[in-house]
């Protein structure tokens, strides 16, 4: 996706997750400072929100091919909003964020997946290798915070194949600008071992990484869905796949000798490697074998728990009929479930989907019949106890976002059939799993449906 970037005022900077800490301050004497405590959370205790304190939560687990929660199937109809750290890092903006989580919640959404990553760019997490900006690892510590109150799971992204937010072409320019970089070439970020480290530096600081608002640190957060090693990782220097898979091997391995707690996948589009005949008779075009991944190899490593694909017709058929489109993403579609069932025993979850409004014969209504396509076929799949584990349309903003919006994304109030299409897929797999009655939104929004 082409994202646009904005800049904000930057605060301290952590060093490998410590912040730089200057000398010590005048003394304040005890009751001088109470008093100070005390007139400032009366004056303006309410600009911090409060969080409830709820039930505690479960993670959520995998049993074979299906998420499970607290002992019952877990099904996903969620969506991405890829934005929300860049915009809570921004006082001006950071009200859409939590205003997205809660209309997501009120819409019945279990899951958003989100970036968890900024390197070296505007509003960057990781300023340079190791080193991280306190006022934005804040701002996704509101991210998660929110999530919680809304009873929303995230599934967060920890870099970017693409140059947007930065990418495994920032982590490149770093190792080749210190001198220590083996190539120039930005598949290097999977071979290189001083790229490596930068990486596994960053996955440690942010899996243990205690956050400023629930105090809890992210590895012990059942808020957090999930962690993705890579938004749709290719290595087209390497189309055999050997450099990816041996990557995936590595870093999955290396999060789970940190955080054993949650569930991982790797990010990937879905394509076919060379050595797997589906390529002749599943993926869209023939380079869809050539940019060094492969499905079922990826997703079978031991350490990865469920499958990722991700379903743009459009771009990857764009000549074909709006029905031949259509007909591609069942194909698609039912190919990758029966792969989780017959061949890696794994939950499939589809983690980006939609149709851009830039199409020459683009009308509103296809949106709604894409949508619909990928709905049943998930739910189908939910009633017959399949792999097909959900759905996360690409993507939802609130109100006054074009500045971050791309040719995809929807505000889904705005048009009544697309929020239908939505909400009902959220009641027919909560009532699958009979949870309408744990959730005042489900409640709410299932049971006048009825």
């Amino acid at each position: 996706m082409r994202l646009v970037l904005k800049s904000i005022t930057r605060g301290p900077i952590l060093y490998w997750g410590k912040r730089r800490m200057g000398g010590s301050g005048p003394f304040i004497p005890i009751l001088g400072f109470a008093s100070c405590v005390v007139f400032i959370y009366l004056s303006f205790g309410d600009l911090w929100p409060a969080y409830p304190v709820g039930p505690a939560w479960s993670f959520v687990q995998r049993n074979g091919t299906r998420f499970v929660l607290d002992g019952k199937p877990f099904y996903i109809n969620g969506w991405n909003s890829y934005w929300l750290m860049d915009h809570s890092a921004d006082y001006q903006r950071k009200h859409k964020a939590s205003a997205m989580l809660e209309a997501g919640s009120k819409m019945g959404l279990t899951v958003c997946r989100t970036w968890a990553f900024n390197d070296g760019a505007h509003n960057a997490l990781q300023v340079s290798p190791g080193r991280f900006e306190e006022n934005v690892f804040r701002a996704l510590d509101h991210v998660i915070a929110e999530a919680k109150a809304h009873k929303v799971r995230l599934l967060l992204s920890l870099v970017n194949n693409l140059k947007a937010y930065g990418g495994k072409d920032r982590y490149v320019k770093w190792a080749w600008e210190e001198g220590i970089g083996l190539s120039a070439s930005n598949d290097s970020f999977f071979y290189d071992p001083s790229i490596k480290k930068y990486f596994k530096h960053y996955l440690q600081t942010m899996l243990t990484r205690k956050n400023t608002v629930t105090g809890v640190e992210y590895r012990n957060d059942p808020t957090i869905f999930a962690w993705e090693l890579m938004n749709e990782p290719r290595c087209m220097t390497d189309p055999s796949g050997d450099t990816i898979q041996e990557w995936i091997e590595e870093m999955s391995a290396y999060v789970k000798s940190i955080d054993k707690n949650h569930l991982l996948t790797v990010g990937l589009e879905g394509f076919y490697g060379p050595k797997n005949p589906k390529r002749l008779t599943v993926n869209p075009a023939d380079w869809a074998a050539d940019l060094g991944s492969d499905f079922v190899s990826n997703s079978k490593v031991s350490h990865i728990d469920f499958a990722s694909v991700h379903i743009y017709p459009d771009h990857w058929i764009a000549h074909r009929s709006f029905e031949d489109k259509l007909t591609f993403v069942s194909k698609w579609m039912l190919s990758h479930i029966e792969d989780g069932h017959h061949e890696l025993n794994k939950p499939v979850l589809f983690t980006e989907f939609g149709l851009s409004n830039l199409n020459k014969d683009f009308q509103p209504s296809q949106r709604d019949w894409l949508y619909k396509t990928v709905y049943d076929i998930v739910y189908k799949s939910a009633q017959k106890k399949g792999a097909g584990g959900g759905a996360l349309m690409w993507q939802l903003f609130v109100e006054d976002m074009d500045e971050s919006n791309d040719d995809f994304g929807i505000v889904p109030w705005q048009r009544a059939s697309t929020y239908k299409l939505i909400t009902e897929q959220s009641c027919k797999l909560a009532k699958l799993r009979g949870a309408i009655e744990e959730s005042q939104n489900l409640k709410e929004l299932c049971l006048q449906k009825q």
